[in-house]
């Protein structure tokens, strides 16, 4: 739980400007009772950075026709006929390769022999209804001469040009189906950080639509003297109390939901709970774990011991303050407070006097306020606005950026969802 900052001051918080998470489809935002009329005429309520959601939503549509385009190519061909094509094409890429050097002009016999048989033998191994059969045919006829030069491997290449191009529509599946799911990927997000700032619009416009007159004094003063107290009734109790009886208190806390202390590390409660040093107050302790081996005999059985078990927790140690039995400003709802109250009441009977128990009571009086849901707006919105953002309600630029968000996370959901 955080601690009260019950001064009014209105704190800076997002003005509307874009960001990276603000999303934006193509169009001008409607009218469904948030804008004018007239909004359509107006200029594009969302800032500039949100104004590309028209590309990813161009992008999704044509990465989708891609993909459509390429399964309709390996269907037409038939997806084992391609890939056959496809081995046959890096076969015949392999013995040109292979021999082009040595199978070539008064280059080596055997070799030549070697190409001529086995090229043809790889045509020859091919079903005539093989798409792209011809043309491993004209690569085979290339190739079929008394003597091979260079340009003969060369033609052999490009009469393969159609088979490799059929043997290509499988990897172009691969690539259009990596690209649609790039586009979708984007189009999910820009989705999510849409909502994301949907939500953001829609706390704005409802805090600037609160009652700036409402009587917050009513709430700050209980919670503000409930606060003083418990975190002077705690302090003194972190310096009077042994270290043994203070961390059995915060452990006993941290097992109540809205009382949010980390419970003691349970090496830390062993030792204090089975040796003299656990007699000692927390901040005492603190020093000692500053002290030196040979000063610290002075104050603890076994020094050693005392080391390894407190020092590592002096972090843990030095942190716990009243912050968790404080109650937040701006408050919480009003039935939060009322369970928040209830166990308030119970703990901080445990180590504050009556005075500071009698104003966690009086935490109850304040939570049945009639005026409680309108005075707690008031204070969010005091907290959480600056002026301009309290301009922009007011001027209805909120609500038309709203309105206009919403409908493009609309169009990218649709759109995602292939409607």
């Amino acid at each position: 739980m955080a601690p009260e900052s019950a001064g009014g001051d209105r704190a800076n918080g997002a003005d509307g400007a874009g960001d990276d998470g603000r999303v934006a489809v193509d169009g001008d935002a409607a009218n469904d009772g948030s804008v004018s009329p007239d909004a359509a005429a107006d200029p594009d309520p969302l800032p500039d950075a949100d104004r590309d959601a028209a590309a990813l939503l161009d992008a999704l549509r044509a990465a989708r026709e891609r993909r459509e385009a390429a399964e309709a190519v390996v269907a037409e061909h038939g997806e084992e006929s391609l890939r056959t094509v496809r081995e046959a094409v890096r076969e015949a890429d392999r013995l040109l390769d292979r021999y082009e050097d040595s199978a070539t002009g008064t280059g080596d016999f055997q070799a030549y022999v070697e190409f001529q048989g086995e090229f043809a033998a790889l045509v020859d191994g091919l079903d005539e209804d093989l798409p792209g059969h011809d043309a491993f045919e004209r690569a085979n006829e290339a190739v079929d001469g008394r003597r091979l030069s260079e340009s003969d491997f060369e033609r052999a290449r490009e009469a393969l040009a159609p088979a490799r191009d059929l043997a290509g529509r499988l990897a172009e599946r691969e690539e259009a189906t990596a690209a649609l799911r790039e586009a979708e990927r984007d189009a999910g997000r820009r989705v999510d950080a849409l909502a994301e700032r949907i939500e953001e619009l829609e706390r704005l416009v409802s805090l600037g639509e609160a009652d700036l007159d409402a009587p917050t004094e009513r709430l700050r003063e209980p919670i503000r003297a409930y606060n003083d107290a418990v975190r002077d009734a705690f302090d003194e109790f972190r310096r009077e109390a042994s270290a043994r009886e203070f961390l059995g208190f915060v452990a006993e806390a941290a097992e109540t939901p809205f009382v949010d202390y980390a419970a003691p590390p349970s090496d830390l409660r062993e030792y204090l709970d089975s040796t003299p040093a656990g007699r000692e107050p927390v901040p005492d302790l603190l020093e000692y774990a500053e002290y030196s081996a040979s000063k610290l005999d002075h104050y603890v059985d076994d020094p050693g011991t005392f080391r390894a078990r407190v020092r590592p927790h002096r972090t843990y140690l030095e942190r716990l303050s009243a912050d968790p039995l404080t109650v937040d400003w701006p408050p919480p709802a009003a039935e939060t407070l009322r369970f928040q109250r209830r166990e308030l009441v119970s703990l901080v009977a445990k180590f504050a006097p009556e005075g500071t128990v009698a104003r966690a009571r009086a935490l109850r009086e304040a939570a049945d306020d009639p005026e409680y849901e309108r005075i707690r707006r008031a204070a969010e919105a005091e907290a959480e606005l600056s002026d301009a953002e309290f301009e922009r309600v007011a001027a209805g630029e909120a609500a038309a950026e709203l309105t206009a968000a919403r409908r493009r996370r609309a169009a990218l959901a649709d759109a995602l969802d292939g409607e």
